[in-house]
């Protein structure tokens, strides 16, 4: 099995802005379980750390391989949330390791 860890760290906006991206971006990569067949897992957590160096978002997801992982990627509702998560966000971390 396959994790998949990714982070997000939105782009400057007022409080009540980036509240609403958190949780429309949440909503949205929610929306891919059941959607996606080879997506097995996933949590999204929006972070409460106050810290300047602190992420936004994660999100943590499981694949049954790296096939399946690709597989995810390209499909054509997840790349729909990827037009706004890459409009939103100023920098993501990302980790895939085998569990």
């Amino acid at each position: 099995m396959l994790k998949h860890i990714v982070m997000l760290k939105l782009k400057e906006f007022d409080p009540e802005t980036k509240r609403q991206h958190l949780e429309k971006l949440k909503a949205d990569i929610e929306g891919l379980y059941g959607i996606v067949p080879e997506l097995k897992f996933m949590e999204v957590g929006l972070n409460i750390n106050t810290k300047s160096s602190a992420f936004d978002l994660v999100l943590t997801s499981h694949f049954d391989s790296e096939d399946d992982l690709d597989v995810y990627r390209v499909h054509p509702e997840h790349k729909k949330v990827l037009d706004f998560l890459y409009a939103v966000t100023e920098k993501t971390a990302v980790t895939d390791y085998l569990i």
